[in-house]
């Protein structure tokens, strides 16, 4: 019989939950798509008066900068040396995210192989498993947040850039000198806390349901 595990388990709930918390901030950064859709649909050509092909290869050579690090650009727009700081922290927290995402994924792959390999059985936590804590735990977490960022979106992406960019105001551009501001209006970013929220919640709703569906089996 494998030995129970509650180390095992614990880590895992705990690698669970950085894999889905990463894996959904990592969807709109490498889902392009998603901001090609925002030109149109906030109707970016006609406020700015650059033609949507202007704003898509402003927008893709910004973010080969911050995923793939690329040498900083912004198309035809005007930037500055200020907001090519800010993308460079920018830059740091894509690569942070990738990376736990990747050693994440790494030690849930490790903990599921050993387990199959039956050296250790996951401690059920008041009859419940790691995926069903990890799911359960992180949905809590970003519906609370989700509900104080609803009730004033404004003061909440300015404590986001308080906590992650310490001491900074470069990430406060000026449309005359930065323009790529001008295309990437804070409705784009409140869209993207909506879709990582969604792909979390999404995410969370499966790790919870294949815990059911197996004691179920069980």
């Amino acid at each position: 019989m494998k030995k129970d595990s509650k180390a095992a388990s614990l880590a895992l709930i705990a690698a669970l939950a950085l894999l889905v918390l990463t894996f959904s901030i990592a969807v709109p950064i490498l889902c392009r798509p998603f901001y090609y859709a925002h030109i149109s649909a906030l109707d970016l050509p006609a406020r700015t008066g650059w033609s949507a092909e202007t704003i898509r290869q402003a927008y893709d050579q910004v973010l080969d900068f911050c995923v793939f690090g690329a040498p900083f650009g912004t198309g035809e727009l005007a930037w500055s040396e200020s907001g090519m700081s800010h993308f460079a922290d920018v830059r740091v927290l894509f690569r942070l995210d990738f990376i736990v995402l990747a050693a994440s994924l790494a030690v849930c792959l490790l903990l599921w192989g050993l387990n199959r390999r039956g050296k250790f059985a996951f401690h059920r936590f008041l009859g419940r498993g790691p995926g069903f804590w990890a799911g359960a735990g992180a949905a809590a977490a970003v519906l609370v947040l989700a509900g104080l960022a609803a009730l004033d979106f404004d003061r909440a992406f300015t404590l986001f850039h308080a906590v992650f960019f310490p001491g900074k105001d470069n990430w406060i551009f000026d449309p005359a000198t930065d323009q790529i501001i001008l295309v990437m209006p804070q409705v784009f970013f409140r869209n993207c806390a909506i879709l990582i929220g969604g792909v979390l919640l999404v995410c969370c709703a499966g790790l919870i349901f294949a815990d059911l569906h197996r004691r179920r089996k069980r």
